[in-house]
């Protein structure tokens, strides 16, 4: 049963659970995601291949782990994940994620690149696509666990949880991790959107059991 506080307004809820407070953290993030690919693409290749990262010699170039999502190889792929960074945007501006989504999102950045590590024959791996998965899957995690003041939370968070998942079982990027994609004339790395979906789940489960400050109400005459 939905319990509701007295004194706030019909559409907001009180879930069970840890609340974190709502934050701006999340679409700042979403901003520097964007706003640094779209520098990136038009900076020199001298610098494009600074922040690239490669599974040879990533130990000596340790920031490539965040700096590589915001590298892209062609038109296509950036703007089909500018468009899918909208999206994930537009849907932080509804569901407010708190700042602990932010920190399990920021985890989760280095953590998806680095396992790419666990498939010897990747060499490299650049765009944003992994990392999405990773933010989106948070947000899953933390709606389907009712962390988020959002009407019907859990059933959307399921929905997004379950599309996420069929996505990935379907690329089954574990037996098929780098795939060619004629269409946008690239290769993409399909382990890096396994990885991001592990991370996001499995950080988005720490974050939402992580105590969580309530703000109280002053008490009325």
């Amino acid at each position: 049963m939905n319990r509701w506080v007295a004194g706030e307004g019909p559409g907001t809820r009180q879930p069970r659970g840890a609340l974190s407070a709502p934050s701006r953290s999340w679409l700042v993030l979403c901003c520097v995601h964007g706003v640094a690919s779209m520098l990136l693409w038009w900076a020199r290749d001298s610098a494009v291949e600074a922040l690239t990262w490669r599974a040879s010699d990533w130990p000596h170039h340790a920031w490539t782990l965040w700096t590589s999502a915001w590298v892209h190889l062609n038109t296509p792929h950036l703007i089909s994940n500018q468009l899918a960074l909208g999206a994930l945007v537009a849907f932080g501006w509804v569901v407010r994620p708190g700042l602990r989504c932010t920190l399990a999102w920021l985890l989760a950045w280095p953590l998806t690149q680095a396992s790419l590590l666990l498939w010897p024959h990747i060499g490299y791996a650049v765009g944003l696509s992994g990392l999405l998965h990773a933010g989106t899957m948070v947000l899953a995690v933390q709606l389907v666990l009712d962390r988020m003041p959002v009407r019907g939370g859990r059933g959307w968070g399921g929905l997004l949880a379950m599309g996420v998942l069929t996505k990935i079982v379907l690329e089954s990027g574990w037996s098929r991790p780098v795939v060619w994609d004629a269409s946008n004339d690239m290769s993409v790395v399909q382990a890096a959107h396994l990885t991001g979906v592990f991370w996001g789940a499995l950080l988005g489960l720490a974050a939402a059991w992580l105590p969580a400050r309530r703000r109280l109400r002053p008490p009325t005459a």
